[in-house]
C-alpha cells in the first residue's frame, strides 16, 4: 500500500512497504529510500548514507526474523526529514545487537537519530535524517 498525495497537508507524508525478509529484496527498499530522499532534495552523499544505514537495519532485523516473515518498512516524508521504521516480526527470544555494537555505530554515524524497539514478537528500527540545513 502507497500512501503520497504530493499534496499539502498538516501530516507526514507516508509510504508502507512490505518485502519478504530476504536479502533478495532489499534493493526494493533502498531504491524507495533513494527515491523518497532526491524528493526531499538531499544531497547525494546523504541519500546514499540512508540507503546504507537502511540496508544496515534491514540486515540487523533479517538475523532475527521469523521463518516466511514480511519486512514491513515505513516511510514518513516531512519538509526536512526522512524516517524509516523497519519491522518484523522475531523468533523467540531474539535480541538486536547493543548500540555499543558496531552495527549501532554505522547507523548514529550515517543518520540524524536511530532507536530501536522489541515487544510482543515484534522489532523495529527506526531512522530519522534531516537534510543539510534543515535543522
Amino acid at each position: 500500500m502507497t500512501q503520497l498525495t504530493g499534496q499539502p497537508t498538516t501530516d507526514d507524508d507516508v509510504v508502507h512497504l512490505t518485502v519478504p525478509a530476504d536479502g533478495g529484496y532489499l534493493g526494493v527498499l533502498r531504491t524507495a529510500t533513494a527515491g523518497l530522499a532526491a524528493r526531499l532534495q538531499f544531497a547525494l552523499d546523504e541519500i546514499e548514507d540512508l540507503r546504507i544505514a537502511v540496508d544496515e537495519a534491514c540486515a540487523m532485523l533479517l538475523a532475527i526474523a521469523t521463518r516466511d516473515a514480511e519486512l514491513e518498512c515505513r516511510f514518513a516524508v516531512t519538509e526536512d526529514a526522512l524516517t524509516v521504521e523497519v519491522t518484523v516480526p522475531t523468533v523467540r527470544g531474539a535480541t538486536l545487537p547493543s548500540e555499543s555494537s558496531f552495527a549501532w555505530k554505522v547507523l548514529t554515524a550515517l543518520t540524524t537519530s536511530a532507536g530501536a524497539r522489541a515487544a510482543d514478537g515484534r522489532a523495529t528500527i527506526s531512522l530519522l535524517t534531516r537534510r543539510s540545513g534543515g535543522f
